[in-house]
């Protein structure tokens, strides 16, 4: 169930981001400021639905944050990373290259995300065994 909830909000909202990524890259922003931009903002509203909608976390919103910035920090650093080799070295389009690297992003966080940033808590746990 949470990886459904997960999908439907990552639809949601990488489709609105995608297609402002795509604007504001036709009218001359480069890639890599554009995608920084919008994955900054993407992924502060995505806080607030994976939290509660998701993954019905109900533990310190704080610590959640913590792991949450480090979580992203290194999404972030996945998707340049990704940029920067298929697109500056290897010469593939970059509006291709994003759209794939949403998908592989989206994969590495949502199980950050289950495991370490909005983990279950025990007693939670053993209620459901």
């Amino acid at each position: 169930m949470e990886l459904l909830r997960y999908g439907i909000l990552g639809i949601l909202t990488n489709s609105i981001g995608y297609s402002i990524y795509l604007l504001i890259t036709y009218a001359g922003g480069t890639p890599k400021l554009t995608m920084s931009l919008l994955y900054a903002a993407g992924s502060t509203i995505g806080f607030f639905g994976n939290r509660k909608w998701t993954f019905s976390h109900d533990g310190d919103v704080l610590s959640a944050g913590a792991r949450y910035v480090f979580t992203h920090s290194l999404g972030y650093l996945l998707n340049l990373s990704i940029l920067i080799v298929m697109v500056d070295h290897l010469a593939y389009p970059h509006q291709w290259v994003q759209a794939l690297s949403i998908f592989a992003v989206a994969g590495f966080l949502f199980l950050m995300f289950k495991f370490f940033v909005f983990p279950k808590s025990s007693i939670a746990q053993r209620s459901e065994t």
